[in-house]
């Protein structure tokens, strides 16, 4: 079975040795790159294609935020988890806004990070829902900085079923509770979840509530009902 490919990012050397030491002594990951910087975790990620970019939030010369935006436009398929010191709320919404699938402390215990790679690498997501729960928040009050701007590309093409599962979605189900809703299979609901993904040009779960919200699609007023997204 092909190892899962990691590259570590953080300023502090020491965190990159600990952190490669610790994760080459699992049999199914292999640390294939590392970086000191935002930019320099770019060069690196285009030199080595990982499966899972393991990003400090905070490095000087450049936030891994924003690196992470960099590396899930331009390789969608790369996962990234942020790795923090502190439960930052605003640094976790950032992160999780620019893409990225989750968020671990830095004082999290050698199996419980091997556990999130291999999550994320998966198709899964860390998200709290407490965390989810605040970035709705924020799109409802306006305050993301984002706008509404224009409708995303391929919003039209969602079938009435990923409609209703996008609602859901923005509601803070899990996908358990929308398969016990919905009378689906947990692995069917991932699917559709996957496709509503796509077809909306985002890259998690958390993003796509934003977006249902954004459109009035949460339920709150109505739109649970709407033919057309």
């Amino acid at each position: 079975m092909k190892p899962i490919r990691v590259v570590i990012v953080d300023d502090h050397e020491v965190v990159r040795l600990g952190l490669k030491t610790l994760l080459n002594r699992v049999s199914d990951l292999e640390v294939v790159g590392e970086a000191g910087s935002a930019t320099e975790a770019e060069e690196v990620v285009a030199a080595t294609q990982p499966d899972v970019v393991i990003m400090d939030i905070r490095m000087p010369g450049g936030s891994g935020i924003e690196a992470c935006r960099v590396i899930r436009s331009r390789w969608p398929e790369v996962k990234v988890i942020m790795l923090t010191s502190y439960s930052d709320d605003e640094a976790v919404i950032g992160s999780v806004m620019a893409g990225a699938s989750g968020y671990v402390l830095k004082q999290i215990g050698t199996q419980e990070l091997v556990n999130a790679i291999r999550r994320v690498y998966n198709g899964e997501s860390l998200l709290d829902p407490t965390v989810t729960g605040k970035i709705l928040e924020r799109v409802r009050s306006g305050v993301t900085g984002e706008g509404d701007g224009p409708p995303i590309p391929g919003g039209e093409s969602l079938t009435e079923q990923e409609q209703k599962i996008l609602v859901l979605i923005a509601q803070g189900k899990t996908n358990r509770e929308i398969a016990n809703k919905m009378y689906l299979s947990e692995k069917t609901v991932r699917n559709y979840v996957s496709n509503i993904l796509g077809k909306l040009q985002l890259h998690n779960r958390a993003a796509a509530a934003a977006w249902a919200v954004r459109h009035g699609l949460d339920g709150r007023g109505g739109a649970e009902g709407q033919g057309r997204v």
